[in-house]
Parts: structure tokens; sequence; C-alpha cells
């Protein structure tokens, strides 16, 4: 597991302290993450950069608790553009890369599931 995508030593402890129900939190992060990408997309869509700016910080939030440090960056990015004046140039393009590691994480972290189911 490529590290920029997904920290081993944060889904190893994960994993110690949530014990079975480890499958469970891999499936409800993947879950609100695709309703926080809803929440990033509105936001842009209505040129509310304040709403954006709460969506990024929450999701960059999810992501570090989840060990995804790549997708956590990228948020903290498309947060802190958010308070500038070019929020509704760039934020478009950083939407997209977030898109991008998000899929990448997602597949990762289904691996990682299926993983734990088989051991």
């Amino acid at each position: 597991m490529a590290d920029i995508h997904l920290d081993s030593a944060v889904l190893a402890g994960l994993q110690d302290i949530m014990e079975d129900e480890y499958p469970l939190l891999l499936d409800t992060f993947i879950a609100d993450s695709e309703e926080r990408l809803r929440l990033l997309h509105a936001a842009l869509q209505n040129a509310d950069s304040h709403e954006l700016r709460l969506a990024a910080h929450s999701f960059k939030g999810s992501c570090s608790n989840m060990g995804a440090p790549m997708l956590a960056q990228l948020c903290k990015q498309l947060e802190d553009d958010s308070t500038g004046e070019t929020v509704l140039i760039d934020a478009p393009q950083v939407l997209e890369q977030i898109e991008r590691e998000f899929a990448i994480v997602r597949i990762l972290l289904k691996s990682e599931r299926q993983r734990f189911a088989t051991r």
C-alpha cells in the first residue's frame, strides 16, 4: 500500500481500536467521503466560498483521521484556496485532483477491507 495514499500505520492503529468493526469504519468513511464530495461540488456550483471552505475543512479532518495524507493535503489546499480571490478559478482543478485521489483511496480501502475479511 503506497503511504502517499494511505498511511498503513494509521490504518493498523484504527484496526486495533475498532477490531471487528474495522470494515464498517472503512465503509462508513467511503460513504461519508462520497457525500462530502457532493457537498464540495454543490458549494462550487453555487459559488459559495464559505461552504466550500467548511466542506473542505471537514473532509480534510476525516481524511487525516483515516490516514489518507494526500487526500487531506488536497482538501487543505482547497480550504486555503477558498479564502482567496481566485477561489472559483482554482477550485475546479483542485476538486478534480481530490476526485482522482479519492478514487485511488477508495480502491485501496476496499482492498484493505477485503484483506481484513479474509484474515
